[in-house]
């Protein structure tokens, strides 16, 4: 079986694989410019069954939803805990509950080494160089957030332009507007193409000297498409552009290498890669970090407040200010820990897999447009409209058979703008869904059409 990922430069190093795996052809795909992508033969490497041994560390799953097993298909929105992080808090709350940082009894102690171990542990997972560069935020939006409103303020102001893209979410737009509305800066974007991929043929006339930052997501929450990062890094580069990847979509279900990938920031939570709620990280290169001013003041961000003044904290202190989610950064160290013992290159080929596997069966139901590129260059979800049938419909019959789906605009309302389109609906795949459950998915779709043709 054949799993396509983008070249080593634009998503990882080649030692994150598993020595089995091999390099069986390069292909290229043409849009704009030429991008490279290399399917790897995993056929070794990959074991189906897996997925059974793993539904076990997961309590939720295990429960009905009206009187059948539930299908969680939501993974996109936020994934299922396993066991191992449930504990790790648990075990916090039970045992050694206490403020970090600033005190020196043993329950303090414990707290700041396993926080900070979580730290140094997420660092690893993504590749940072060194922890100091990881900044705990409460999620991707608010790690954005904050760049915008510490190095964007900073850094922007008339004449300047940020260029997004037409598919990002509304955490990497709204912010943005706010604060061009506020300094007064251009705010420009890359458009996509009917096939769902960004339509680079113009990125010379959007991507100039007066450019400061890029911003882009790695994965479409919508369409699937994994973007070219390392051919939108070159081009930033050239022209003296910062880059920052929402990797969001990409960091809990890919390896992703930070120094590989060689951008300036990279934001992600902790909800949407099994760990809790309220945890999200923002990566930055240290040099920039250091520059930028603080994002909040209070207590922890400082080394020093005099009357006349205050003197900041290090990296990555600066940033977060006041008491932190204490159990959710152990909880998000737990979770790291529980992908890894997965395999996050098991994880990429098994939802791979799915969504392909879904793609091709409700490809076939009478009525239906799936959104975004073909099943060989998107990532792990699916997103559709039925004729006749309103998508909150859709996910409203589908919950009557334990089907758990998202409905809506999904916090990307330029790309359903782009489609003429209100809303769409969209399954999204993790470690624990199964080809049975894409079958019930399948057949509850049928059923759905059947209804509505009444």
């Amino acid at each position: 079986m054949d799993v396509w990922v983008y070249n080593t430069q634009s998503l990882h190093r080649p030692a994150r694989f598993s020595e089995t795996w091999q390099v069986s052809e390069i292909r290229y795909i043409e849009y704009g410019t030429r991008l490279e992508i290399m399917t790897l033969n995993l056929a070794a490497t990959y074991d189906e069954t897996k997925v059974d041994e793993l539904r076990n560390d997961f309590p939720v799953l295990s429960r009905l939803v009206h009187g059948v097993p539930l299908v969680y298909l939501d993974n996109a929105a936020t994934t299922q805990k396993p066991l191992a992080v449930i504990e790790a808090m648990d075990q916090y709350y039970r045992s050694y509950n206490s403020n970090i940082h600033r005190g020196v009894h043993t329950l303090s102690e414990e707290a700041t080494a396993a926080y900070e171990d979580a730290r140094r542990r997420i660092a690893q997972f993504i590749n940072a160089p060194s922890e100091k560069q990881i900044v705990f935020t409460r999620n991707a939006t608010e790690a954005i957030n904050l760049v915008a409103y510490t190095w964007g303020r900073a850094n922007l102001g008339p004449g300047d332009e940020v260029l997004i893209t037409e598919m990002e979410h509304h955490g990497n737009i709204v912010p943005w507007q706010i604060l061009r509305d506020q300094i007064g800066f251009t705010l420009r974007y890359i458009p996509i193409t009917e096939e769902g991929r960004l339509d680079l043929s113009q990125l010379d006339d959007l991507l100039t000297e007066r450019t400061k930052i890029l911003s882009f997501v790695h994965v479409s929450n919508v369409l699937g498409t994994i973007n070219p990062v390392a051919q939108l890094t070159a081009a930033a580069r050239a022209v003296g552009a910062l880059v920052m990847l929402d990797a969001s979509q990409s960091v809990p279900h890919m390896p992703v290498d930070v120094q590989a990938l060689d951008v300036d920031f990279l934001v992600f939570s902790g909800h949407k890669m099994c760990g809790p709620t309220g945890i999200g990280v923002l990566y930055g290169k240290r040099e920039i970090l250091e520059a930028m001013p603080p994002f909040m003041g209070g207590g922890d961000m400082i080394r020093e407040v005099k009357m006349s003044g205050s003197r900041w904290n290090t990296l990555p202190y600066k940033f977060e200010a006041g008491t932190p989610a204490i159990a959710e950064g152990i909880g998000l160290g737990a979770a790291v820990d529980y992908l890894n013992a997965v395999g996050m290159d098991w994880i990429w080929q098994h939802e791979h897999a799915l969504a392909a596997y879904a793609h091709e069966q409700i490809a076939q139901i009478e009525g239906i447009r799936i959104l975004g590129p073909g099943p060989e260059e998107r990532a792990g979800l699916v997103s559709f409209t039925l004729d006749g049938i309103h998508p909150h419909d859709i996910s409203a019959i589908l919950d009557q058979s334990g089907i758990a789906i998202r409905a809506g605009h999904h916090c990307a309302q330029p790309i359903h703008t782009h489609y003429d389109i209100a809303a769409s609906a969209r399954a999204s795949f993790y470690l624990y869904n199964t080809k049975e459950e894409v079958d019930k998915l399948t057949a509850a779709l049928e059923k759905a059409v059947e209804i509505f043709l009444i």
